[in-house]
């Protein structure tokens, strides 16, 4: 039957009335949404099938009966469609606080090329789900989602999800929040999981203790809300550091246990080097290489000579690094490959307070290529001379074997050749040829002293940030937590890394051999803008008249030794694109260097591990094909990824120190510096630790505030106070939310308002209603369109990357200052999450601020 001929029989041409309850048939609903292929309201459908405006209700009873049945779905705006018209996606899906969530685009993965992962990235950008339409999906679950025909592609395309094709979560920590008998009802740590759990303990299983921290394995969906689990273990105490280290590595989905034909691979590898591998290599174990790493280092792949040429010409750097490309091999020529194919899908290796997750077994990277002292070891060695001015000659490329000759520390060099300290000094020469190793470091000191020179003239960038330290005690909590200061001996090694990683890029660049190179493009003109934008608002004088690439050099010298150094590190820091790994060269902006590259740490980087395959490669050894095209830009975006991973598992880690750190210490003062500013609080760095908490806004002052994205600041409407970045101010911990990884701060005082006359004049500057991109005001600059900002946890439900409308922010306390506020109760449903203060947060975890990294291990920092 032709069915919209029945309906225009019915109802068309002959004035006929409509017949009520006239609304035609499911199939016949499907059959006209089909034919349509295009989303429809409801006011179309009436039209469509000629049905009167009393039939309205019915209709969308009708279609909503079909939406129940998976088989019509219902659009933003009221809109109709079937499934089956939509286009769809696969990716996974990154839950917020609030049940919204992002989808990022994954396709099946070619697992020859990268280790054998089942999904990789397919380049697209993320897709928006509203919390009414994620489909039941959880965090890290991989589903379909729909988008509408014609729907934006970009930051601001939304979909649905259709299906979970597969759950992220495997294993689910939860806490015990009550009991009945053998019965256990488990609410997620993680409050971005839409459901609670309850566990049947079998028989003779000890009961954990309400509040106690357990292990799950989901089994089945016993409600919308509710599923049944099964006990796997109890994690324990939560101020443990260890347990802590387990949550990150559980949420940022850490690898662990190396499968078993990677261990296989590694064991049958001989304990030692043998004397057939050293045929064909330079011998340069008469040579007093040395390592010098932090005192907690766990591996070691790099050690450095410094021989000064005669009648004071200059010096020959030696640079010998961990030959891990003899062992580690692709597959092919009678290789499984096994452990390459591991290395590259961890990409690098992962550190922790506690514990490390290596690239390779530790066989490898603890035993056969760790440079450790007085023992045969494999290396490749970069031989660079340096004329007394620093300028580098044509360098030397050769595998050699070498022979530490001490394990060296940072604190121990400092004592012995900055600090001339007695003690230290007679303990380095007490040493197996400790003498020599001493005047070695002394050249090693004049050649650094010349380097640093040189490539500060030529306009690097040198963000000295401190570092964060962590003692435990001997229970494994946090005994301390606190900065640790950065030496020229740490200086030093990064010198001589960022000269080796430099040669190294430029041989192989005019050798025309495809590598993978490190890029760090210059920053955005309009992120400059906002830099400079918000280092005027925090009183810095002598800006340069325009915000440019050039000048930031000038700006952090500019503050080096002043209270600002930190603080205006940390703003230029942010401000920088991320390097990131590319088979194309477009530079380094940080370093001023024309090409690099990863060479210096192949034990805990496969970037480094191929560099140095295309560096024997240039030598004319056989390794085996080198990666090229697509296949080399497939593995740069991998190893991109992985790094990315890596760097958001160390900030939260950070976090969940910082909370471990202050959860005993709520009710005491602190003084602090205000590191950002949104419109719903202020963010204050702490003086004694490393460790953000947050003020909001209703705790600010009794007043109105206005926030102004081009400054970050907010201002008082009727007192005239003003927030902005670098305020010092004493504040009150109020407030540790260790399940949200939340830490609230209370002001002992306000900043000094500017009177009714300067609110005015600020809000004449644009601070009331303009946001980012607000234009030109009363001289100052261009408002920053790209929205950046500097906040550290959260922004909003994450989907925006713009800067507030400019609104004004919640209205503060009467009693916003001076007296800190009582620790809020948990929400009844979920008080522990991973969102970051304020905030529903971010897509990948827990919002944090964007940091250079926690070095201290083996940062990339230290290693260029």
């Amino acid at each position: 039957m032709n069915f919209m001929k029945k309906q225009k029989n019915l109802r068309g041409g002959t004035g006929a009335t409509a017949i009520a309850g006239s609304v035609p048939s499911h199939e016949e609903l499907l059959q006209t949404l089909a034919a349509q292929n295009r989303p429809m309201r409801l006011d179309g459908l009436l039209r469509i099938l000629g049905l009167a405006r009393r039939d309205r209700k019915e209709l969308e009873a009708a279609l909503e009966d079909l939406e129940q049945q998976g088989r019509a779905l219902r659009l933003r705006g009221g809109l109709w469609i079937r499934p089956e018209s939509l286009k769809s996606i696969t990716g996974r899906f990154s839950a917020l606080r609030e049940g919204a969530g992002f989808v990022t685009p994954m396709r099946l993965a070619d697992a020859d090329d990268l280790g054998g992962a089942r999904w990789e990235f397919a380049g697209d950008k993320d897709i928006y789900i509203p919390a009414a339409q994620n489909g039941g999906a959880w965090h890290k679950d991989m589903v379909r989602v729909a988008l509408a025909p014609g729907a934006p592609r970009g930051p601001s395309a939304e979909g649905r999800v259709l299906e979970v094709l597969e759950r992220g979560l495997k294993e689910v920590p939860a806490h015990v929040i009550d009991r009945h008998g053998k019965t256990l009802f488990c609410r997620p740590a993680d409050s971005r999981l839409p459901a609670d759990f309850n566990v049947e303990l079998p028989e003779g299983t000890p009961v954990p203790a309400l509040g106690t921290l357990v292990l799950l394995e989901p089994v089945k969906s016993l409600a919308s809300d509710l599923w049944s689990a099964r006990l796997l273990g109890d994690y324990g105490r939560e101020d443990d550091v260890a347990v802590q280290e387990e949550l990150v590595k559980l949420n940022h989905e850490v690898p662990r246990d190396f499968p078993a034909g990677v261990l296989a691979e590694a064991q049958a590898l001989p304990g030692e080097p043998e004397e057939a591998d050293f045929k064909g290599r330079q011998d340069v174990r008469h040579l007093a290489l040395v390592t010098i790493d932090g005192a907690d280092a766990r591996d070691f792949d790099d050690a450095i000579h410094v021989e000064e040429q005669p009648g004071g010409k200059g010096w020959i750097l030696r640079v010998a690094i961990a030959d891990v490309s003899h062992y580690v091999r692709p597959r092919g020529r009678g290789c499984p490959g096994a452990l390459d194919a591991e290395a590259l899908s961890r990409g690098n290796s992962w550190y922790f307070p506690r514990s490390v997750e290596p690239m390779l077994p530790e066989i490898l990277s603890n035993g056969l290529c760790s440079l450790r002292p007085n023992v045969n070891r494999l290396a490749m060695l970069a031989e660079i001379p340096f004329t007394a001015k620093g300028q580098p000659g044509k360098p030397r490329f050769s595998q050699a074997v070498m022979r530490s000759a001490a394990r060296l520390t940072y604190d121990q060099v400092k004592a012995c050749l900055l600090d001339k300290d007695a003690a230290a000094l007679a303990d380095l020469k007490a040493q197996d040829r400790g003498e020599e190793v001493l005047a070695m470091l002394d050249k090693a000191f004049a050649l650094y002293a010349v380097l640093r020179d040189v490539r500060r003239q030529r306009g690097t960038l040198d963000f000295d940030l401190p570092e964060a330290e962590c003692r435990l005690d001997d229970l494994g909590r946090v005994a301390w937590l606190g900065h640790r200061l950065r030496h020229d001996a740490h200086r030093l090694i990064e010198e001589f890394m960022i000269a080796a990683n430099e040669a190294v890029a430029r041989h192989l660049r005019d050798a025309d051999i495809p590598f993978l190179y490190r890029i760090h493009p210059e920053p955005d003109p309009e992120r400059l803008e906002s830099l400079f934008d918000t280092l005027e608002a925090t009183g810095f004088e002598n800006l340069p008249p325009r915000p440019t690439a050039a000048s930031m050099q000038g700006v952090l010298a500019a503050v080096q030794g002043t209270p600002q150094e930190f603080l205006v590190n940390r703003l230029c820091l942010r401000a920088m694109p991320q390097a990131r790994y590319m088979p194309v060269n477009e530079g380094h902006f940080g370093l001023a260097s024309v090409a690099y590259c990863h060479f210096t740490s192949p034990i805990r980087r496969y970037a480094d591990l191929l560099t140095h395959r295309a560096l024997k490669t240039s030598l004319g050894l056989d390794v085996g094909p080198v990666p090229a095209g697509q296949k080399l830009l497939r593995i740069a975006d991998q190893l991109n990824r992985r790094e990315r991973a890596a760097m958001a598992c160390e900030r939260e880690m950070d976090r969940r120190l910082g909370c471990l750190a202050l959860l005993p210490r709520v009710g005491e003062h602190f003084s602090g510096i205000v590191a950002g500013v949104t419109d719903f609080g202020v963010f204050v760095e702490l003086t004694e630790m490393p460790v953000e908490g947050m003020i909001r806004v209703e705790d600010l002052g009794d007043d109105w505030y206005d926030f102004d994205a081009r400054t970050m600041s907010l201002v008082g409407q009727h007192s005239g106070i003003i927030w902005h970045m670098g305020q010092k101010l004493d504040v009150a911990l109020s407030e540790v939310n260790l399940g949200r990884l939340e830490i609230r701060l209370m002001p002992l005082e306000l900043p000094k308002g500017m009177g009714s006359r300067g609110a005015r004049n600020a809000r004449g500057k644009g601070v009331r209603g303009k946001g980012a991109g607000a234009g030109r005001a009363a001289g100052g600059r261009k408002g920053s369109s790209s929205g950046w900002k500097l906040v550290s946890p959260g922004d909003g439900d994450g989907r925006s990357k713009n800067g507030t409308s400019g609104k004004p922010a919640r209205k503060g306390k009467k009693n916003g200052a001076g007296k800190p506020a009582q620790p809020g109760r948990p929400s009844a449903r979920k008080g522990n999450g991973q969102g970051g203060q304020g905030s529903k947060g971010g897509k990948n975890g827990p919002a944090a601020p964007a940091k250079s990294g926690r070095p201290g291990k083996k940062s990339a920092g230290k290693r260029g």
